[in-house]
């Protein structure tokens, strides 16, 4: 497989997918369905649908088994996930997630994360240090434009070309749009505004 410099430098289609949360219960535990959105540069190829838990440790391995276990993973490029965490406090491994899918995977956030308030709720977890750990792990956080990044398995340079790629109208790349907003529907019944 190509290397995303490769398909940066030869203009070729980046194939993505995307990973958001649904909406979800307050309670700790309690399932969370994970949207999975499959994209060529900006358009919408496919979908995948999981599960992990609220607050709990699985994140990681429920985006790798969700991408592995699907006919979409050969052609996957790049993973993109909405934040460093999914469904509450369940952290990603952005390294370890990048290692398992042998692919460069990259964090989006709108804004910049408050890392003091976030370790301040992280303190009432049992394992806060693990947490702590994993959190840490996700390296620096890079600006770019309208939005903030954490990148593992690539360059920030490359992942600041690709974001480029992957973003048709608004903010955020066009992937997570779809994400969140089929995520939001499935659950709710209708797309949120907020996408």
């Amino acid at each position: 497989m190509r290397s995303l410099e490769d398909l940066l430098r030869l203009n070729k289609t980046i194939r993505v997918v995307g990973f958001d949360d649904a909406p979800f219960q307050k309670e700790r535990g309690c399932p969370v369905n994970i949207s999975g959105i499959v994209c060529a540069k900006t358009r919408f190829e496919g979908m995948l649908w999981g599960e992990a838990t609220k607050d709990g440790l699985d994140s990681t391995q429920v985006l790798t088994k969700m991408l592995t276990n699907s006919k979409f993973y050969p052609q996957t490029h790049v993973v993109l996930t909405d934040g460093i965490a999914i469904g509450g406090f369940n952290i990603i491994d952005l390294p370890l997630l990048s290692k398992s899918l042998q692919r460069p995977c990259i964090a989006i956030m709108r804004k910049l994360p408050d890392l003091e308030r976030i370790d301040k709720a992280l303190q009432v977890f049992s394992d806060y240090q693990l947490r702590k750990k994993i959190l840490q792990r996700a390296g620096k956080i890079y600006a770019h434009d309208k939005l903030y990044f954490q990148v593992a398995g690539c360059s920030s340079m490359t992942a600041t070309k690709v974001i480029d790629k992957l973003i048709d109208q608004g903010n955020i790349p066009e992937v997570l749009r779809i994400a969140h907003l089929i995520g939001a529907a499935v659950k709710t019944g209708q797309s949120s505004s907020r996408a």
